[in-house]
């Protein structure tokens, strides 16, 4: 009789051990994040799966579940600097435009397309394009793009203003990538932190490419737009560049695009806390590689 209460209390025990995992991992919830990964010279890296990531809230290690290619359609607004003070750079920037377009509306393996919308900032915002998955319709809009005489430029209220737009949109993946002309004063009103809020909530990854010298301004302005290229392009898994020669933008947008098409969905097992983690990062567990991540955003649009 000792034997036969023994036996089953081992049993139970087995038994509520091997629920544990079961019960722990029923607790957790799934988070994705959008990660590209790139070699030293900025290639893209394929073939990647669970171990070759590392994915950490507030240094907390977090077990990845799953990786896969990310194939979900993209929502990209391309912003494009249109003041005066880009006039010398306006042909550079329509002869790197139509092949960067075109790369990035060619259907994937499912049939689906990318939809670009084309923005100038000299004055306002003024949608030169809206969006589209159709390259002729993008290239007429690139045929638009002028430098504005007496313009100066609003792109800080730019990238306010897209991710606004995305927003209503409840664009599922978006994406900003914007050229400016580095010379010339930023007009902009808002302030950095309200752009930045508005980033880091949309979900939108910000790409830029500074066109010039970096600029020795140190008004309120200038102030406001290098906040938001330094830790926009940070916080949300994009980048930035500076160019000293405009005639190395159409490679540069080429390296982006190839970046843009071979991200990977990255998710992971987070516990179910009332508090969410301040900062989420993804690295690459390889040495030499680099990994920056968007965190998706959930159905209420919550980061």
């Amino acid at each position: 009789m000792t034997s036969r209460r023994l036996l089953a209390v081992v049993l139970a025990a087995s038994a509520c051990a091997g629920a544990w995992p079961r019960r722990a991992a029923a607790q957790a919830i799934q988070k994705s994040l959008y990660v590209s990964v790139v070699d030293e010279a900025g290639a893209p890296v394929p073939d990647l799966g669970t171990s070759d990531f590392i994915v950490k809230e507030d240094n907390a290690a977090r077990e990845v579940l799953s990786v896969s290619p990310a194939d979900e359609p993209m929502t990209i607004a391309l912003l494009v600097d249109t003041s005066q003070m880009a006039r010398n750079d306006v042909p550079h920037v329509r002869g790197a435009l139509p092949d960067f377009v075109t790369a990035l509306t060619n259907p994937n393996e499912r049939g689906e397309k990318n939809r670009i919308a084309l923005i100038g900032f000299g004055e306002r915002p003024t949608i030169l394009t809206e969006y589209t998955s159709n390259p002729d319709e993008l290239r007429k809009g690139i045929n638009r793009i002028w430098a504005q005489q007496g313009a100066g430029p609003y792109f800080v209220d730019a990238v306010y203003d897209v991710v606004q737009a995305f927003k209503k949109r409840e664009a599922a993946r978006p994406v900003i990538v914007a050229v400016v002309a580095e010379s010339g004063r930023e007009l902009s009103y808002r302030q950095y932190d309200q752009v930045l809020d508005a980033l880091r909530a949309g979900g939108a990854p910000l790409y830029a490419v500074m066109l010039g010298r970096p600029s020795s301004s140190i008004s309120d302005e200038a102030r406001n737009r290098n906040m938001v290229l330094d830790r926009g392009t940070t916080d949300t898994g994009g980048r930035v560049d500076q160019l000293l020669a405009p005639s190395a933008l159409k490679d540069r947008l080429a390296l982006i695009a190839r970046q843009l098409l071979h991200q990977y969905k990255v998710t992971y097992a987070r516990p179910r806390t009332l508090i969410p983690p301040d900062r989420v990062t993804v690295s690459a567990a390889r040495p030499g590689l680099v990994a920056r991540g968007t965190l998706i955003s959930d159905q209420q649009g919550r980061q």
